[in-house]
């Protein structure tokens, strides 16, 4: 039996050299201010620096109930927005109290700034009923599912 060379294996070995090359730049534009980690940037930084957040999604038989991270934002800085029966949009804005400059700081991760996201829902809901909670920087929405309306008999005229 002969064996095969890996089609795939030059592909692979040009992909691993793309992701060390943006690791690079990524880091040499940010050494004045240290913002990155000097191994390269990390998985858990992504979400964050894309401004997104980490959700939750429960389906329970009369609602939905979507649970946000949103770590050092406060609760009048955060919007909701029912786009349609499956969607809701999380917006919020993360501020840091002081103006503090890049001077001093070896690694800095928390990022401030606008950050919105639009979770799909697993059923349609309506925003009738809604609650909405934010305590510690998590907040906790839950929708009413819409109730499927009963059959009934049209009549022709």
């Amino acid at each position: 039996m002969a064996w095969r060379r890996d089609p795939f294996e030059s592909i692979r070995r040009e992909m691993e050299e793309m992701r060390a090359d943006l690791d690079r730049v990524f880091h040499q534009a940010s050494a004045g201010g240290r913002l990155l980690p000097a191994g390269g940037m990390s998985d858990r930084m992504l979400p964050a620096l894309r401004g997104e957040f980490r959700v939750d999604i429960r389906e329970h038989e009369e609602d939905v109930i979507v649970v946000a991270d949103l770590p050092g934002v406060d609760k009048d800085a955060v919007s909701l927005t029912l786009l349609n029966p499956r969607a809701l949009e999380i917006s919020c804005e993360r501020t840091t109290e002081n103006e503090e400059k890049h001077e001093g700081y070896y690694m800095r991760e928390r990022v401030t700034g606008s950050m919105s996201r639009v979770v799909a829902l697993p059923a349609d809901v309506t925003d009738n009923d809604a609650k909405a909670s934010f305590k510690n920087g998590v907040l906790e929405v839950t929708l009413r599912k819409m109730i499927p309306s009963k059959k009934s008999r049209i009549l022709i005229e």
